[in-house]
């Protein structure tokens, strides 16, 4: 896990840790917040396979691409039908950008305590050739996914 950058929320953490945390651990949960759009065409993370779900909360909605002032209210009640605690910890994944950073912020204010980032988001960085699901990210590393 890496903690740098970590200003007002647990951590930053890898696909591949992150993975690792829901698979061993009962309390996690994965919040994805990217857009709809997104998980229709781009696919989702799938945790069947170790008895989960990912939770699907949009930070800003597309094609405006506003943030959800309501967002913090929304997740909480999300989090509480889930059974997570304010304690257990929160992965927020994105495509790129700052997203899921942002969101582990708002979520860390309104009083979770173990709130991560996944670094290396959903696709990944761009490789040198301006691609992403390469280098990176929780496709590229084979961790469970699907497309609608």
């Amino acid at each position: 896990m890496c903690k740098e950058n970590a200003v007002g929320y647990a951590g930053d953490l890898l696909a591949t840790d992150a993975y690792e945390l829901l698979s061993t651990d009962v309390d996690p949960a994965l919040v994805d917040v990217r857009t709809q759009a997104e998980w229709a065409y781009v696919g989702v993370p799938d945790l069947t396979s170790i008895g989960k779900a990912a939770l699907f909360l949009e930070w800003q909605s597309f094609p405006a691409m506003r943030v959800d002032m309501g967002f913090a209210a929304r997740l909480s009640a999300l989090l509480q039908d889930a059974r997570v605690t304010k304690e257990a910890p929160v992965l927020f994944l994105r495509r790129s950008g700052a997203r899921a950073r942002h969101a582990a912020i708002a979520m860390t204010n309104a009083g979770c305590t173990r709130c991560f980032n996944i670094r290396d988001r959903f696709e990944g960085p761009l490789d040198p050739w301006r691609r992403r699901n390469v280098v990176g990210g929780w496709k590229a590393v084979n961790l469970p996914w699907s497309q609608s």
